[in-house]
């Protein structure tokens, strides 16, 4: 419900920001971002050849970007719109400004390297209106029919923050909170790595809900119900409790789930952007050259077959018919794709990479926004001096409301609901008229004097992302047992230690990282394959920039044994 931080960690106020870079691979990716010697080079003859990038997602867009940069011609496939699950939507005959976040609405100062991008291309950013957030005017928590106002924690019963000392309790005792988050604040590598390499060991096989249940500070089954629903930062964690502990560490060792903030004009405007940019600063192409014109303005159509050909190249074949072969591809999308959409050689990557993909665990995800003729919300009760509707979580069908506006008098936004797993899949028959209807429902017993619907001014725009069919989930969440999966994925960029027939393919995208469900994961893995793709044209880094293959040694994640 607030930070996550206990007040033993000590902030001062000259360390280096905390980066999701994570304990799995702590490589300050955005120092490597921010160095003027730039991310790398490539030999002048190797100016100009190609390399297919499957996927227009924000990872495909960054890897193609960077590859450009250093001269390469980067060939990107998109089987449907350039941003992936950076989606921004409007609503039809409703005021352009009027917008839908889909996908990604919500990043934390701590994605550093993503943070660079969205400099780069000039976007504004603002705090995200979470609950009990100081922007956020009210909060209603609406718990078993019974519903509490709070502007601060202070204003709801103890039992809640007895359930947030509680969280905080069970991190520092059963995860060293203090000590991690001090060695990622200070960069201290080999402190983070003996304590996750201890954790690791200790709680692979662990659940989220386990790892509460063995604390003492949970003992109450009433209080680990509460944190199910309500939460830390930004709402329920319950349908996260089947998950590995380790995914919910590296969330709130980085502070990933704080001081989140939103992207003025919505959030797909940052890979449209890219798109579009003209670098200052590349080798070999001339100063105007961007993706967009590299590509005629479009990228080329949904990749539907990928072989292994003679000389250990890559053949893609796309939606279109045409057929071509290259020495690299960088592919971004989904895993589960290649297994389903896309038909695939069996000898493109390893057998036990095919494995993790196949066990790969994907979070469905649904929302649901409707335009209003203005933030209403804001309005005060006669009778109660409070806000006339608040951000709101609930047991309820709709469990987290949010309400987004550009000021008093102009019109708004509000989601309605957002929802993971087992919640979103109850949405799933339903048309958006049908999920409005009991989402109104919903609020109407929360809010029985407050009639939303005469605000509405269009339709609702929904997604359910595990009903789309290029993504099939919203985010990979690593179940207990998966960390040697995901170690396999995320350093597939090695290939110096995959053999040679199985070079030349390279993975990346949020899925395939260690933060999976933040941006900041599809941009560092896109960084790692440009240190691959750099690497396989014989390219490398200034010896002042040392990329994240040149340290991989140092800060390897840790290996379990497989036997």
């Amino acid at each position: 419900m607030t930070s996550t931080v206990p007040n033993a960690v000590p902030h001062a106020d000259t360390a280096p920001p905390i980066t999701m870079f994570g304990p799995d691979f702590p490589y300050a990716y955005d120092d490597f971002l921010a160095h003027p010697a730039g991310l790398g080079q490539i030999p002048a003859t190797e100016h100009g050849q190609e390399v297919a990038v499957v996927g227009g997602g924000l990872s495909g867009i960054i890897t193609a970007y960077e590859l450009m940069k250093m001269g390469l011609r980067p060939v990107v496939y998109e089987a449907d719109r350039i941003g992936g699950r950076l989606r921004t939507v409007g609503f039809d005959g409703c005021d352009p400004s009027l917008t839908a976040e889909m996908g990604a609405m919500r990043f934390p100062p701590s994605s550093t390297a993503l943070q660079h991008y969205i400099d780069l291309v000039a976007l504004e950013t603002r705090p995200f209106p979470n609950p009990l957030s100081p922007t956020t005017p009210s909060t209603v928590v609406d718990l078993k029919g019974e519903s509490h106002y709070a502007r601060t924690i202070d204003d709801l019963p103890q039992v809640y923050r007895d359930v947030m000392d509680a969280w905080n309790t069970c991190l520092e005792e059963g995860a060293d909170f203090s000590d991690m988050n001090r060695a990622l604040r200070e960069r201290d590598v080999p402190r983070i790595r003996e304590i996750w390499a201890r954790l690791v060991e200790q709680l692979d096989n662990q659940t989220f809900y386990g790892f509460l249940c063995a604390s003492d500070a949970f003992k109450s089954f009433r209080h680990r119900e509460i944190f199910g629903q309500v939460g830390f930062g930004t709402g329920g964690w319950d349908t996260d409790f089947p998950n590995s502990i380790l995914e919910i560490l590296r969330v709130v060792y980085t502070e990933a789930d704080d001081h989140h903030r939103g992207i003025v004009g919505g959030s797909q405007q940052l890979p449209l952007r890219l798109w579009d940019r003209e670098p200052a600063k590349m080798v070999h192409w001339p100063l105007g050259t961007s993706l967009s014109s590299l590509h005629g303005g479009d990228p080329r159509p949904a990749v539907t077959r990928l072989d292994r050909t003679a000389g250990n190249r890559v053949t893609v074949t796309d939606a279109d018919g045409d057929i071509r072969t290259y020495r690299a591809v960088v592919f971004t999308g989904q895993s589960w794709l290649l297994l389903s959409k896309i038909a695939c050689d069996d000898e493109l990557f390893p057998i036990d990479h095919w494995t993790a993909m196949e066990r790969t665990h994907y979070m469905e995800s649904s929302k649901l926004f409707v335009p209003v003729d203005r933030p209403f919300w804001l309005d005060k009760d006669e009778t109660t001096g409070r806000d006339t509707l608040s951000m709101t979580l609930t047991d309820r069908m709709t469990r987290g409301t949010y309400l987004l506006d550009d000021g008093p008098g102009k019109p708004a936004v509000i989601c309605l609901s957002y929802t993971w797993c087992d919640d979103s899949l109850k949405w799933l028959p339903l048309s958006p008229n049908e999920r409005m209807d009991v989402m109104l429902k919903s609020l109407g017993e929360i809010y029985p004097n407050v009639d939303i619907r005469k605000h509405v001014i269009g339709n609702p725009v929904t997604v359910s992302w595990e009903n789309e069919p290029y993504f099939m989930g919203a985010f990979k969440a690593n179940l207990p047992g998966h960390y040697r999966y995901q170690r396999r994925l995320f350093t597939h960029f090695m290939q110096d230690r995959l053999p040679a027939d199985k070079r030349g393919i390279f993975l990346a995208g949020d899925d395939i990282s260690w933060t999976a469900g933040w941006a900041e994961g599809a941009v560092q893995t896109a960084l790692n394959a440009v240190w691959g793709v750099m690497t396989q044209f014989g390219g490398s880094t200034d010896p002042a920039n040392p990329g994240p293959g040149d340290l991989f040694d140092e800060i390897a994640p840790v290996e379990l044994p497989e036997d």
